[in-house]
């Protein structure tokens, strides 16, 4: 009876010998290959954009008489925003409306009276030249019967001299005062002066009155009625109305990603269960140097009512889709950014190192076109295993369904 004993003892002293001894194996955490649907895209933030903004500025220095708008006001072009009020500017206008009554006046005087008064002198001046030209001959016909002595005809020769020079002045005075002369020019010039002087006056008093230059929304009000503004204040900020836009940036990496009209969805921080349509109509020809980011832009063809300029909007650009696609999460690929990603596989209890080539990337997954079939066990960096290593895998880690999205980053 001793023997079966001590051959059954013998059996399990060297069967918990053998449990003791042998090599059990590094313990892992793994996660499985799968089938399931898997998007790709590019989540940004940014803000929205007005096609322009307005500033409405006092143009002179004026006092602030009223103030019709306040922040939040829709205006139409045309639309008086603000009236201003400077004393000067009537009295420039008064001033300049004298000075063309008075230069018209000067041109009418001239084609009434100058012209005719001219004409008349003309008239007298030919005449006074006739007498003193036979006053001349009588004198030297009187001289030559020996009448008279020689300074006689001297004298009437003098005043025909006289006469023909004055016979010229009024000439020259005619001349001057009918159309296209000097003196009638002169005076047409000084009415177009005047009148461009009081255009020009009428102009400055016009600035008092500020409108809007197009259709938008008020979105800052900095004055009141009684302020005293000088030349360039800001009294308006107004946001053109047009379409509405997202400015946002990304990270260049996600360039091969994008292309023009890909749509998107745009949500407000502040109305997040309201997200809204959008289309990406531009990429930044280039890349800002100091922060490695890329400016992109999106028309909201049919905004919600409730955006506004500046608000903080997250927009998803889908860039990829497959309904049904083999998946791993992320963290169990390994060299992910470098040329060659591999995966260390857990296969009949030792771990393997597997080249695999990659596609889409989604929320914390990535697509494997090669390598890797559904079920394999892919063991997670953080295990600490080594190609080779033996392995046993500890209870198996479930797929997240969702994780959070950097901003800028494709997911």
């Amino acid at each position: 009876m001793k023997r079966p004993v001590l051959s059954v003892a013998l059996l399990a002293a060297a069967g918990l010998a053998a449990l003791v001894l042998w090599p059990r194996g590094r313990e892992v955490d793994g996660v499985a290959v799968r089938r399931a649907p898997l998007t790709q895209s590019v989540v940004a933030t940014g803000r929205i954009a007005t096609p322009a903004r307005i500033t409405v500025g006092a143009p002179l220095a004026a006092t602030v008489l009223a103030i019709s708008v306040r922040e939040g006001d829709s205006v139409k072009p045309g639309q008086v925003l603000a009236r201003l009020q400077a004393d000067d500017a009537d009295a420039l206008v008064r001033q300049a409306a004298a000075a063309l009554a008075e230069a018209e006046a000067r041109l009418s005087q001239i084609a009434t009276v100058g012209e005719p008064v001219a004409a008349q002198a003309l008239a007298q001046a030919e005449a006074n030249l006739h007498v003193a030209r036979r006053e001349a001959e009588r004198s030297r016909q009187l001289v030559a019967q020996g009448f008279y002595s020689q300074s006689r005809v001297d004298d009437a020769l003098r005043i025909e001299t006289n006469a023909r020079n004055a016979l010229d002045t009024t000439r020259a005075q005619l001349r001057a005062q009918q159309q296209g002369g000097t003196e009638r020019e002169a005076a047409r010039a000084r009415v177009d002066q005047a009148r461009a002087q009081l255009a020009n006056a009428r102009a400055r008093a016009a600035l008092l009155t500020l409108t809007a230059p197009s259709a938008g929304t008020v979105l800052s009000r900095r004055a009141e009625p009684g302020d005293v503004t000088t030349a360039g204040k800001v009294l308006l900020e107004l946001a053109e109305a047009g379409e509405t836009r997202v400015y946002a940036t990304v990270d260049e990496k996600n360039l091969r990603l994008l292309a023009l009209g890909q749509k998107a969805r745009g949500v407000a921080d502040a109305f997040p269960g309201t997200p809204f349509e959008a289309e990406l109509y531009y990429l930044a020809p280039a890349v800002d140097p100091q922060r490695g980011t890329v400016e992109i832009r999106f028309r909201v063809p049919a905004p919600p009512a409730f955006l506004r300029p500046d608000m903080t909007i997250s927009v998803e650009t889908v860039t990829g889709h497959r309904d049904a696609t083999l998946v791993l999460p992320s963290e169990a690929l390994r060299e992910a950014d470098g040329g060659a990603p591999w995966v260390l596989v857990a296969r009949d209890g030792v771990a393997e190192r597997v080249p695999v080539q990659t596609g889409l990337t989604g929320i914390g997954q990535v697509e494997i076109l090669h390598g890797l079939v559904e079920g394999d066990v892919a063991i997670l960096p953080a295990s600490g295993a080594l190609d080779g290593d033996r392995v046993r895998l500890r209870e198996m880690k479930k797929p997240r369904n969702t994780l959070q999205v950097p901003t800028g980053m494709a997911r």
